[in-house]
């Protein structure tokens, strides 16, 4: 990314003040010009991994009707490509698991190293798949998915926390929606591929595939996450990680050596509360670790049992389905483009307005287009002057999905965990969610078959409702709050920006009476 312009794909790479005050108590560095340039690039090279991952989401959408289109040479039956569309699923939480172990012990930069390697391998094999026999294929296809499904799950958090990690708070919300954003640009990216290419998906993954192996290559010089550094007692790795982060070439500057002695407290404080055999345990137990938890797994059950994954995975089937007129290939690209546009929008919004407002609206708007293409499917307007309002309902829900549901589960992921702990329950939540994930793709055919597209639509039209009633009273805001701030929250304890907004009721209070 040219570090003297913004790049249309960044938009958090707006224009940062020289200098930007902390708030007072804050043991983090000044946010300089230089600082904030910095922790852009390093976020959006540790997140261009995440656009294999998007690939291959959306990958199933464009080879679906080639792999099952009987004048091909091999094909897969209906079974065997139902199982083709929603191994990959399966196999996400267990990526989300291994992600645990890889984030605490091994770090966030070698985590990336293992996404991109995964992925390649996994492109590979579909690339060279056979061509002649139909058996041979379908154990490639599984096999290869397998794999993706474990990279997928693996890179739904390293990103994230990374960003989370390395970001200074005013950055902090936008740089974490940048996974959000990268997946979205994977799947526009195979999306457009598939749609280019449509009769040689083989084509398709030796395109992914040396994608890949190029952000394999850019991840080498990424500093680690000083915030893993501490925890593994590396302190000076830390504190030159440090440095770089903030970008500050001074020895000894008293703001590093304050924001490094911050980490330390902070993981000392875990480290003395918990044996070290059930230390996870214990963990666990602590109201910064449950509740957290307990609201994220929510929010992710809401995600996607609400649709959206549905239109994600079964983008060009579903487009036929909601009765939408135009090239099933190209509807896919319009959902890719309305995602990747639709979250640039979202980094803006969620710095202005924080994380709840827009997920207010995300619920709305999705309860509101699912309603409206149920009443589509119920009184067809396909070769009527309506014949547009399928694919408008269809774009403006992923629009309005995007803005919150979608994107907010993955970017709050990384913010609300204490340090100690964050790989860990990160890892779980996105278990968590994935295995949610599953179930609906699973089931998504056949509730199609037994209940009709209107009452699906109906369905996920509901639980879009209840969606915004869980916001409304549970999703906690974590907009320009540090990180330590967001665990005192979640521990009960007043943060700084909490104590103020007291102390100006008592004052606006005591005027008034006055």
């Amino acid at each position: 990314m040219d570090k003297s312009q913004e790049s249309p794909n960044t938009p958090q790479a707006h224009h940062v003040p020289d200098k930007v005050e902390e708030s007072p108590g804050s043991t983090v560095a000044k946010l300089t010009k230089r600082a904030a340039i910095t922790q852009i690039v390093a976020t959006v090279v540790a997140n261009i991994t995440i656009v294999s991952s998007g690939m291959g989401i959306g990958f199933p959408s464009i080879a679906m009707m080639e792999l099952t289109n009987s004048t091909t040479s091999v094909v897969l039956t209906e079974s065997e490509a139902t199982w083709f569309a929603a191994i990959t699923s399966i196999m996400c939480p267990f990526g989300g698991l291994i992600s645990v172990y890889l984030l605490d012990k091994v770090g966030r930069k070698k985590s990336l190293y293992s996404i991109n390697v995964i992925s390649i391998i996994s492109w590979a094999i579909m690339s060279f798949a056979s061509r002649t026999d139909a058996n041979i294929l379908f154990v490639e296809l599984i096999v290869a998915r397998v794999i993706i499904g474990i990279a997928i799950g693996l890179s739904s958090t390293p990103g994230s926390v990374y960003a989370a990690e390395v970001a200074h708070p005013s950055l902090r919300g936008r740089l974490t929606m940048l996974t959000a954003l990268f997946t979205g640009i994977g799947m526009l990216t195979v999306y457009s591929l598939g749609y280019m290419f449509k009769e040689d998906w083989r084509y398709v993954c030796t395109i992914c595939g040396a994608f890949t192996l190029v952000s394999l290559l850019t991840v080498i010089p990424l500093p680690e996450s000083p915030s893993w550094l501490v925890g593994k007692k590396r302190l000076p790795e830390a504190e030159r990680c440090l440095k770089v982060i903030r970008g500050i070439k001074e020895d000894n500057h008293p703001e590093i050596k304050a924001e490094l002695k911050a980490l330390q407290d902070n993981v000392a404080r875990f480290q003395s509360s918990a044996t070290k055999k059930t230390s996870k345990l214990v963990q666990l137990k602590k109201p910064e670790v449950y509740k957290p938890l307990t609201i994220m797994c929510t929010f992710f059950f809401f995600q996607q049992f609400t649709g959206i994954f549905v239109i994600i995975v079964y983008a060009a089937s579903f487009s036929i389905e909601a009765g939408v007129a135009i090239d099933p290939f190209l509807s896919a690209v319009f959902v890719g483009l309305t995602r990747v546009v639709t979250t640039v929008l979202m980094s803006f919004i969620s710095d202005k307005f924080g994380r709840r407002p827009p997920a207010l609206f995300s619920g709305f708007g999705m309860a509101c287009c699912m309603f409206g293409l149920a009443a589509c499917a119920i009184h067809p307007v396909k070769g009527t002057a309506l014949g547009f309002l399928p694919t408008v309902l269809l774009v403006a829900f992923i629009f309005t999905a995007t803005l919150g549901f979608l994107t907010l589960p993955f970017s709050m992921n990384a913010e609300v965990y204490p340090t100690k702990i964050r790989g860990f329950a990160s890892g779980l939540t996105i278990f968590f969610g994935y295995t949610m994930s599953f179930i609906i793709l699973k089931i998504y055919p056949s509730l199609v078959d037994t209940m009709g597209n209107a009452h699906v639509f109906i369905l996920f039209g509901c639980v879009s409702v209840l969606g915004i009633v869980f916001v409304y009273f549970f999703l906690p805001e974590t907009k320009g709050r540090t990180l330590q701030d967001i665990e005192d929250h979640f521990r009960g304890k007043k943060t700084p920006a909490e104590k103020g907004e007291v102390e100006m009721t008592t004052i606006l209070k005591g005027s008034q009476a006055n």
